[in-house]
C-alpha cells in the first residue's frame, strides 16, 4: 500500500472528536446549551482580557480551544478495555496514566487515552477517561457472577470496527476512505442503546450495589457517559448554567480559582433520567441515571515538587470540612480551598523558578537578533530577564483521581458505599489493557526538554541550562 495515501491518526482523532459531539448533541440536547454557554464564556473572555488572548495565541493554544473535547466511558471486561486500546491508537491516542477511584466509592480504576506529543495536541486535543469495572468489588458472589456472564455475552464493537482497527495494524494506517469508515463504525461503541439487556429485577440488583454496576453490565454497550468542553473561566459557567435553568453540582471539583489556573477544574450538570426498555417488557417502563454535561478549566502541569504540595494542601483543605463536599457545605468548602491554597505560589514566575510547574520555552524576536553579539546571555534566567526567551505554563494534559470520583458520585446519586478496603492494583489494570500506561510526568518532561532544545537552536547555543 502507498503510505502517502494513508490519513495520519491525528486527522483521523479530530474526525472522530467532531463526529462525537454531533452524536452527543443530539442525544443529549442540553450539551448543546452547554456549548453555546462556553462559547460565550470564552468568548467573553477573550474580549476582556487581551493578556489571556495574547498568551493563548503566543502559544499556539487558541487554536485548539474552540475543538477541545474530553469524553469518559465505561467498560466490563479486560478483552472490551485491550480493544478499546486498539481502537484508540488507530487515532494516535496512547493510555497515559493510572487512577484508582475505589478509595472514593468508586469501583473502577482507569487511565486516559489522548495523544502524547505537544504537536499531535495541536492538533486535536481529544481525550477520553476510560475506566475498568473491578468485578472482584461486587460483594455478592452469586451477583458478580451473573455480571460477569452478561459481561462476556456482550459485543461492543461492530465487525467491520475489528476489520478497520485490524487493517490499520497489518498496513500501519486507513486511507480515506476506510478513515470514514472507522469513524463511523467506531461511533457504534459510544452510542446509547435504551435496551436494556436486562431484567428489571436484575437491574435492581445491580443498581442497588452500585449504580455504576448497573450502568456498565445491564447495557448492549458502553455509551459515552459525558463529554466536556474546556472554558477560560469555570467560575462563570457554573454561574452561568443556574442562569439557564440548569442544575450545576454543589461545588468545583479541583484547586480554588487563582490568577495562574493550575492542574484542572471540572463542573458538571446533573445526569439525566432516560427512559429504558428492560427484558420482558414491550416498550420503555423503567429509568436509568448515567449521562450528564460537564465543563473543565486546564490549568498548568505540575512537576512531582508541585503536585506533592497540591496534594497536601487539597488534603489539609478537605480534612478541615471533615465531610465529603455537598449543596449544604460548598461555601464553606470553597472558603477553605481558598485559605490553604494561599500557600501555593501564585505567580507564574515563582512555579517556575521553584520547579512547581512545567514550562514550554520559545525564542523571541529579540533573542534571534543577538544570536551574533559574544556577551549574550547563556543560561535560561538571564535569557528570560534579558527577554531572549519567553515561556508559558505546560496545559495539564491528564486528570485527578479525587475530582474524576467527585463528579461521578455527584451523578451517581446517594447512596454508594463511601470507599472499598481492596488495593488498587496498577498490575492488574494492565494485563487487562494489554500494555502499560504511560507516565504523565515523563511525558511533560519531554516537552519541556524538546521546547528547551529548540529554543538553544534557533539561538544558536549548544544548550541551554
Amino acid at each position: 500500500m502507498n503510505s502517502a495515501a494513508l490519513v495520519s491518526p491525528d486527522s483521523i482523532r479530530a474526525q472522530f472528536s467532531r463526529a462525537m459531539s454531533a452524536l452527543y448533541k443530539s442525544e443529549v440536547p442540553l450539551y448543546g446549551t452547554l456549548l453555546e454557554l462556553v462559547a460565550e464564556t470564552n468568548a467573553q473572555v477573550l474580549r476582556t482580557q487581551p493578556e489571556v488572548a495574547e498568551r493563548l495565541r503566543s502559544s499556539g493554544e487558541i487554536e485548539r480551544l474552540e475543538a477541545e473535547r474530553h469524553g469518559a466511558i465505561r467498560v466490563g471486561t479486560a478483552e472490551e478495555l485491550s480493544t478499546l486500546r486498539r481502537l484508540f491508537a488507530v487515532m494516535g491516542m496512547q493510555p497515559v496514566g493510572y487512577y484508582d477511584l475505589a478509595p472514593a466509592g468508586v469501583p473502577v480504576h482507569a487511565t486516559a487515552f489522548r495523544p502524547i506529543h505537544e504537536a499531535a495536541l495541536q492538533v486535536s486535543p481529544f481525550r477520553v477517561f476510560t475506566s475498568l469495572l473491578r468485578l472482584e468489588l461486587i460483594e455478592d458472589a452469586g451477583l458478580r457472577e451473573r455480571a460477569a456472564e452478561l459481561l462476556s455475552r456482550r459485543r461492543i464493537f461492530t465487525p467491520r470496527a475489528i476489520e478497520l482497527i485490524e487493517q490499520f495494524e497489518a498496513a500501519g494506517g486507513l486511507q480515506a476512505g476506510e478513515a470514514d469508515e472507522f469513524v463511523r463504525e467506531a461511533l457504534e461503541t459510544f452510542r446509547w442503546h435504551s435496551r436494556a439487556t436486562v431484567s428489571a429485577e436484575q437491574y435492581r440488583q445491580l443498581h442497588d450495589q452500585h449504580r455504576l454496576i448497573a450502568d456498565v453490565v445491564a447495557f448492549k454497550g458502553p455509551h459515552i457517559n459525558h463529554l466536556t468542553p474546556r472554558t477560560l473561566d469555570i467560575d462563570a459557567i457554573q454561574a452561568g448554567m443556574s442562569q439557564r435553568g440548569i442544575t450545576p453540582k454543589a461545588v468545583i471539583e479541583g484547586p480554588p480559582r487563582r490568577n495562574c489556573p493550575i492542574l484542572l477544574r471540572q463542573t458538571s450538570f446533573k445526569a439525566l433520567q432516560e427512559a429504558v426498555a428492560f427484558v420482558g417488557q414491550d416498550g420503555p417502563q423503567g429509568s436509568h441515571t448515567a449521562r450528564f454535561g460537564e465543563v473543565e478549566q486546564r490549568g498548568a502541569a505540575l512537576t512531582a515538587k508541585g503536585r506533592a504540595l497540591y496534594d497536601r494542601l487539597l488534603d489539609s483543605a478537605r480534612q478541615a470540612l471533615g465531610e465529603a463536599p455537598s449543596e449544604a457545605n460548598a461555601r464553606r468548602y470553597d472558603a477553605l480551598m481558598a485559605e490553604h491554597f494561599q500557600a501555593f505560589a501564585d505567580d507564574q514566575e515563582t512555579l517556575r523558578r521553584e520547579g512547581l510547574a512545567y514550562f514550554r520555552y520559545f525564542p523571541t524576536p529579540v533573542g534571534l537578533a543577538a544570536v551574533n553579539q559574544a556577551n549574550r546571555p547563556r543560561g535560561l534566567d538571564a535569557l528570560i530577564e534579558a527577554g531572549h526567551v519567553r515561556c508559558e505554563p505546560l496545559v495539564y494534559e491528564d486528570f485527578l483521581p479525587v475530582s474524576a470520583a467527585g463528579i461521578f458520585q455527584s451523578n451517581l446519586g446517594g447512596g454508594a458505599r463511601a470507599d472499598y478496603a481492596l488495593a488498587a492494583s496498577q498490575a492488574d489494570f494492565q494485563l487487562a489493557l494489554g500494555a502499560e500506561v504511560q507516565d504523565e510526568l515523563s511525558l511533560y518532561a519531554e516537552t519541556q526538554r524538546r521546547s528547551l532544545q529548540a529554543c538553544a537552536s534557533a539561538l544558536c547555543l549548544e544548550a541551554i541550562s
